[in-house]
């Protein structure tokens, strides 16, 4: 399969796109060859409790190159199969930051009527991965912001596209969709960025406890639960880089010579450690050095986390078994709060991709609250079982995957095979080929 089949622009637009930048089509092509992926719920299984109730607890791998956009959220369980005739299905806007498809079909139908739709209504209609136009004003290098919930964050921080400087328009291109968001309900589930109050995990959490918004009701603890989504940007916003005028580009994006030693911006997106000597140097003297300290940053956090979803796990089912016991709203408000409030922190650090090395100082210091908030849930839980008289608490077992999602009655057996069907009857026969690519 050629590289351009993936592009599915029309056939002159993308070979003309190939032909006036043909080193950034190339480098961009070979995100192709970034296949990796890992299970998360497989090396984190505690998170499938923590996400019971909801889609996240089916399935969730870390993300690969920017070629498998399409055919990753085609194929994960997240986003299931076609809803039956007359009945609601997942929101079209799963598919907003996967295709430059988006944006057309946003300005053909309008914003909500595009979010209006099922997901599996336009599956036919993402013909094109991640794509020049997505960051791009098209066929042209200069840079554009084209998704409107990207347009619309901006303004609400007083800091539109036009007005930011070369190092923030950069970044802020990949915080199109390197951003935490969610469904609008009043707006038919429209992508929405919630920075009314600002960017921290604070200001949201203030945002959504004004709306008192929440995206499920945890079927044990009965918490309404807050869910991040790789706010990278956010954190890369308050960093010691940001400060430096670093952005994402310079680290992920580095200029690099073509055969014909021209200079141009390598879009192949990798890990800034894979080019030390052209993008960390000139402030990271060594490169042992550096990873040292990433690594120990990294075993810092990881620690941290492991020990708030212990604790989160046992908040849950505690309340879970108080609510069991005759428990009330009044008694169990402030505990319900408090692990909402913890699981949002644990969420906002460990749903941002690369948080060691953008901002470690902020994910250190979302945990530490978590903790703290986790804690006072949970003794505040053994006050309310020990007035109910509750004396034994039956925990799940998260020592495995499989044993989590038992515990959290996810029928997986069942799920991917619906699924399955779905892609041989329907993905398979009628979508564009970019839906099935690595499959």
């Amino acid at each position: 399969m050629s590289f351009s089949s993936f592009a599915q622009q029309s056939d002159s637009s993308d070979k003309a796109m190939q032909a006036k930048f043909p080193n950034q089509y190339a480098s961009w092509a070979a995100t192709s060859e970034q296949t990796e992926r890992s299970d998360m719920l497989a090396s984190y299984p505690a998170a499938i409790i923590l996400w019971a109730g909801s889609a996240y607890a089916k399935e969730y791998h870390s993300p690969r190159g920017h070629h498998f956009a399409v055919a990753d959220v085609t194929h994960t369980l997240r986003t299931g199969v076609a809803p039956a005739a007359g009945e609601k299905g997942l929101s079209a806007s799963c598919w907003t930051c996967k295709s430059p498809d988006v944006p057309r079909l946003m300005n053909e139908m309008g914003v909500e009527q595009f979010a209006a739709k099922n997901f599996t209504d336009v599956g036919t209609e993402m013909k094109s991965v991640v794509y020049c136009t997505d960051c791009h004003v098209q066929g042209k290098a200069a840079l554009a912001l084209p998704r409107p919930h990207a347009q619309d964050a901006m303004n609400k921080v007083h800091l539109p596209f036009e007005k930011q400087n070369k190092t923030m328009q950069g970044s802020q291109v990949c915080g199109q969709c390197h951003v935490t968001y969610y469904f609008q309900p009043e707006r038919s589930n429209k992508v929405n960025i919630p920075w009314i109050f600002g960017s921290t995990a604070d200001e949201i959490e203030k945002y959504y406890d004004t709306r008192r918004f929440y995206e499920w009701i945890h079927p044990v603890s009965k918490t309404p639960i807050l869910k991040a989504r790789h706010p990278e940007f956010e954190h890369w916003s308050r960093s010691t880089h940001a400060q430096e005028g670093v952005g994402c580009i310079d680290c992920h994006m580095p200029q690099t010579q073509g055969t014909n030693g021209e200079a141009y911006t390598d879009h192949k997106v990798s890990k800034a450690l894979d080019h030390f000597d052209q993008v960390c140097q000139s402030c990271h003297s060594s490169e042992q050095k550096l990873v040292k300290r990433l690594n120990e940053g990294k075993q810092q956090i990881e620690h941290k986390a492991r020990e708030v979803e212990d604790l989160l796990v046992k908040a849950h089912y505690e309340a879970g078994a108080a609510w069991k016991a005759g428990a009330s709203w009044p008694i169990m408000n402030d505990a319900i709060m408090a692990i909402r409030h913890a699981q949002w922190r644990w969420d906002f650090a460990m749903s941002s991709h690369g948080l060691y090395a953008h901002n470690p100082d902020e994910g250190n210091a979302l945990l530490d609250k978590a903790l703290v908030q986790v804690r006072y849930a949970r003794n505040a839980l053994t006050q309310i079982l020990s007035m109910l008289e509750v004396k034994q608490v039956d925990y799940p077992d998260i020592s495995s995957k499989a044993s989590a999602q038992k515990a959290a009655n996810i029928a997986l057996d069942k799920l991917t095979k619906e699924k399955q069907q779905f892609i041989e009857e329907q993905v398979n026969k009628h979508w564009p080929e970019v839906s099935q690519h690595g499959y």
